[in-house]
């Protein structure tokens, strides 16, 4: 399990950028009436959504992903904190970004605010159904782990038992972290920066 790698999903191609010149953008009807976020939201129990690409849902999706990378800098490595911190801070990462892909494609973030929140594997099957094609099973079996990650923020459990983290290790969770931001930057054409390197490394022999 600890060898484990999680698979690189064939790079799909990025979105077009929407210039500056462009004006409000309605998704194409076939976006709306998506049989798959359809028969989603019929399960959620959620209300109908018709999906809008917008300038703002564009830059508010960019906000997003640098925040996930934010976020990410803080489970590298002896940071400080213990594994229920890694596991609520990976839950983080995971729906910013996947919050990303959801506003770049025309979801509003009120909708998700109501209907997805900290249901990180809610999020995933929203963004797969909405064209991210992140088919990784230890990415949708870590997303059940992170559902709902404010679990992982508990500083006791005496109302019941201990949350099960899956056996993941936390290289294998930096693995896939990483990899999930990687996708969410190619579908939405998003820049994803590189892990940052302390400048002791670069000195280093």
């Amino acid at each position: 399990m600890d060898n484990l790698i999680p698979v690189t999903p064939q790079r799909p191609k990025p979105r077009a950028i929407i210039t500056p010149a462009a004006s409000t953008l309605v998704a194409p009807a076939p976006r709306s009436q998506n049989p798959a976020l359809t028969a989603l939201g019929e399960a959620c129990k959620a209300s109908p959504v018709q999906l809008l690409r917008t300038r703002e849902g564009r830059s508010l999706s960019r906000a997003r992903l640098r925040r996930a990378e934010e976020f990410m800098l803080s489970l590298g490595p002896g940071a400080p904190g213990d594994w229920q911190d890694f596991l609520y801070g990976a839950g983080i990462v995971s729906q910013l970004a996947l919050s990303s892909h959801l506003l770049d494609v025309g979801f509003s973030d009120a909708w998700c605010a109501r209907h997805i929140g900290l249901y990180v594997a809610r999020s995933l099957a929203y963004a797969n159904a909405s064209g991210l094609g992140l088919e990784c099973a230890e990415t949708v079996r870590l997303a059940q782990v992170l559902t709902p990650y404010s679990k992982w923020n508990c500083r006791s459990f005496a109302d019941g038992p201990r949350p099960h983290d899956g056996g993941f290790a936390q290289e294998q969770v930096r693995a896939l972290l990483r990899n999930l931001m990687n996708h969410v930057g190619c579908v939405t054409g998003h820049r994803v920066s590189r892990p940052r390197v302390k400048r002791d490394n670069l000195l280093a022999p």
